[in-house]
């Protein structure tokens, strides 16, 4: 470890851990997004029935057993078993960490909303008798659970937070990790995002009331960013866990560098409790740029954060056609058209889905894209088909949810 503060320190990703509706590794999720591969299927949710989701479907006992399953929540295996591929990636001779000086970082929308669900059904099975109910749910519901329990299955004694940013979380989580490591408050991060979502009923019941829940007959193309015949979310679950550490640090024991983080912002709308603001939405990019050093031409490629919402969609592409509108290098994608909308977990799952594309040079497709709608025909989208290009060197990522919270990650090709 280097000595002293900087806040200058170089923030590199050292390792990758992930678990999607269309791939449990970093090298099936990219393939399966270059071949056009959706992970969005039928599900059944209590009292709803038949809905739409991207469902993961990752080995839950790689990294824990039965008795921790019983014990624990579903977000914390996700994040128990990204935590643990991030780790293994990275390369790092874990036995001889200090464990102190590692730090969780980890992105949520929500939380305690599957395990309170789950429990007053069961009581309500046995006519609301609370000896029913379980001991287990104090520690299943507070919201630093995903965090915590990654820290217990691992033995990480440094500091560990969840960081509730609705669906700007997945980046608020790496932000995180960049400034404690430039604060020397640890020497490693283990961040990203990570959900649950599709578990708890009142999520899909909520966007159905707004009329904001994705239908198709054919559950690959639900999922409709941008497009004319969009209907809605379809409400996914997943996780994208990194290793983050100091650019010095990961050269000193030889670490495969992914990607270095460059530039970041977060702010906030001030506005609406749902709908988004493009004005605020321009101004967060524009200071993630103005961080960084570096100019709208600069980016390869824009990770949009689109929903398949009407007013999301057009909001964003106005805040995009406002910042990258004259700048013919951008290339404009969307990963929530192959797995749906994976809430905390989203704006991690979009990075890492894009940042292989410093190795082979293409800019994944943006499927379901066969009518666009007008008020969102940005030049740049690449749409149903990968686009390669000579040289990519740099990947904004935008993350926006509720309450208006913004967040814009930017990430660059490591050079010396």
């Amino acid at each position: 470890m280097a000595d002293g503060n900087s806040y200058t320190d170089r923030i590199v990703i050292t390792g990758v851990g992930l678990t999607s509706p269309n791939g449990n590794s970093l090298s099936e999720f990219r393939q399966n997004l270059l071949s056009g591969k959706s992970g969005v299927v039928p599900y059944q949710t209590r009292y709803m029935g038949d809905v739409l989701a991207g469902v993961c479907n990752f080995d839950t006992l790689k990294y824990q057993k039965r008795k921790d399953l019983r014990r624990g929540t579903r977000v914390g295996s996700v994040s128990v078993y990204c935590a643990n591929e991030a780790i293994i990636d990275a390369g790092l001779d874990w036995p001889n960490v200090e464990k102190d000086r590692v730090g969780v970082y980890l992105g949520i929308t929500e939380h305690g909303n599957v395990e309170t669900e789950n429990e007053v059904y069961e009581i309500s099975q046995f006519d609301y008798d609370t000896s029913v109910w379980t001991h287990h749910h104090n520690p299943r519901t507070v919201a630093n659970n995903a965090a915590g329990e990654v820290t217990i299955n691992l033995g990480i004694t440094g500091p560990h937070l969840t960081i509730g940013a609705a669906c700007a979380a997945g980046n608020a989580g790496f932000i995180q990790a960049a400034q404690m490591l430039r604060l020397r408050e640890v020497d490693l991060a283990v961040a990203g995002g990570v959900s649950e979502s599709i578990h708890t009923f009142g999520i899909f019941a909520s966007f159905q009331s707004q009329g904001a829940l994705a239908r198709h007959e054919d559950p690959t193309k639900a999922s409709r960013p941008f497009d004319k015949d969009r209907n809605g979310i379809v409400v996914a679950e997943g996780g994208g866990i990194c290793t983050v550490e100091r650019l010095d640090d990961a050269l000193a024991r030889g670490a495969k560098i992914y990607g270095e983080i460059i530039g970041y912002a977060m702010n906030s709308d001030a506005k609406d409790f749902v709908l988004p603001d493009s004005n605020r939405q321009e101004q967060c990019i524009r200071l993630a740029l103005k961080r960084a050093g570096i100019t709208p031409d600069d980016i390869d490629i824009v990770s949009s954060h689109a929903t398949a919402t009407e007013q999301g969609d057009i909001e964003e592409s106005r805040a995009l056609r406002n910042v990258f509108g004259g700048c013919e290098n951008v290339a404009i994608n969307n990963t929530k058209s192959f797995i749906g909308h994976a809430m905390g977990a989203a704006g991690a799952l979009e990075l890492l889905g894009n940042i292989p594309s410093f190795e082979d040079n293409t800019v994944h497709a943006t499927i379901n894209l066969d009518n666009i709608d007008p008020e969102c025909a940005l030049d740049q989208l690449v749409v149903n088909h990968p686009l390669k290009k000579p040289n990519i060197q740099c990947i904004l990522n935008n993350s926006f949810g509720m309450l208006g919270i913004n967040s814009v990650l930017i990430v660059k090709k490591y050079t010396e």
